[in-house]
């Protein structure tokens, strides 16, 4: 008799014939009922079950076959929980793809250690994933091993990772400069808005306050250097506009949400095909700035009240969001959103996350979801 969780029958012509006529007695040519042609149909949970009811119903089992095939069922059991459980998470791995320096190696030993599945290779070097059973105890201090040889990590729940709705900050994210600092350095006070502004990012200063110091230092600049900005300082994040052209080809949402300035935003939305924007006005009198800001001040909360007044409009769920942001305004749309992504952030808002991107570029939050690179949409 085979010890339990041995020889276990496939089921059907499939089945091993020695396995099998040790089991009933008989080859499976001699089953003529339906459920041996069956099985090879109804895969492993058909097999678990056609086995079940061959046992309790075959004439030609042999005595004694009866220990031996509760454990196997037992046996079959088990290895479809274990496969079942295996889906629970996603351990995702990315590198910067101007790097492409992800190595087979290195993916194949974490997979090994954590007991993961396959590997499925997005995109070649640059991005991969398995599934693992649970979250692994020891995920931060891999992180920050693979973090300093320039690979992203994250661990994911398998189920509902594509998003449809993509919620979006504007400064340091889709663009890769903060607006309001290249305004001061044409206003000649760059230096003093920049400490502002890193300190207000980072959390250290309150938002709404900072952002009205800022916008106090502009009063008197010319309206047209906000073009002269637009055209000589802004450059987009890499990865922006195929992000955006990827998740609305397969029926998304996106909407660009910013403590900056309708001025940029309306320009960049455009530009990478948002769907919809939202910021601060900056007031201007006879040509110039006032050195004021319009009222009331978009800042952290209106970026929670942005989530979900689009998700009701939409008629779909919160989770059903992904969010990305670089700074400590971002923080609450980041933990309502089904997958908030902390993107080449600071490291207070880092510390909150538990998504995080510092050297892939906007395309990593394709991979996140599971887009293969052939997937993606051109911009």
């Amino acid at each position: 008799m085979p010890l339990v969780g041995e020889g276990c029958p496939t089921g059907g012509a499939n089945a091993p014939r020695g396995v099998w006529q040790q089991a009933f007695g008989q080859s499976p040519a001699q089953h003529s009922g339906f459920m041996p042609r069956l099985l090879p149909v109804l895969g492993p949970i058909g097999n678990t079950l056609g086995v079940a009811a061959l046992w309790l119903t075959s004439p030609g089992l042999r005595s004694g076959t009866k220990l031996a095939f509760r454990g196997c069922l037992r046996y079959r059991a088990a290895h479809l929980l274990t496969n079942r459980i295996a889906a629970m998470f996603i351990a995702s791995l990315l590198t910067s793809p101007t790097a492409s320096n992800l190595e087979a190696s290195l993916t194949e030993s974490l997979r090994n250690a954590w007991g993961g599945g396959d590997i499925v290779w997005l995109a070649a070097n640059e991005a991969a994933e398995f599934s693992i059973p649970q979250m692994p105890d020891n995920l931060d201090e891999v992180r920050d091993t693979l973090d300093g040889m320039g690979v992203d990590l994250n661990v994911l729940p398998s189920k509902g990772r594509r998003k449809t709705m993509l919620l979006a900050d504007m400064d340091s994210t889709m663009i890769q400069q903060e607006c309001i600092d290249e305004l001061a350095d044409e206003a000649g006070v760059g230096a003093r808005v920049k400490q502002i502004t890193a300190r207000a990012m980072n959390g250290e200063l309150d938002f709404e306050g900072a952002l009205i110091e800022r916008v106090g230092l502009l009063k008197g600049l010319p309206e047209s250097i906000i073009a002269t900005v637009l055209a000589d300082r802004i450059t987009f994040m890499p990865g922006g506009a195929v992000l955006v052209a990827t998740m609305r080809a397969h029926g998304g949402h996106a909407a660009l949400v910013s403590g900056g300035f309708t001025a940029f935003t309306c320009h960049v939305a455009a530009a990478l095909g948002f769907d919809e924007n939202r910021a601060n006005a900056l007031l201007v009198a006879q040509g110039h700035l006032t050195g004021e800001v319009g009222r009331p001040i978009l800042g952290r909360q209106a970026k929670v009240d942005a989530l979900e007044d689009i998700t009701a409009r939409l008629g779909i769920a919160e989770d059903a969001v992904l969010a990305v942001g670089d700074g400590a305004n971002d923080l609450g749309m980041l933990g309502r959103a089904g997958m908030g992504v902390a993107l080449h952030a600071k490291p207070s808002v880092q510390a909150e996350c538990a998504v995080r991107v510092n050297h892939g570029d906007l395309t990593a939050l394709l991979y996140l979801q599971g887009y293969r690179q052939d997937e993606f949409t051109a911009a």
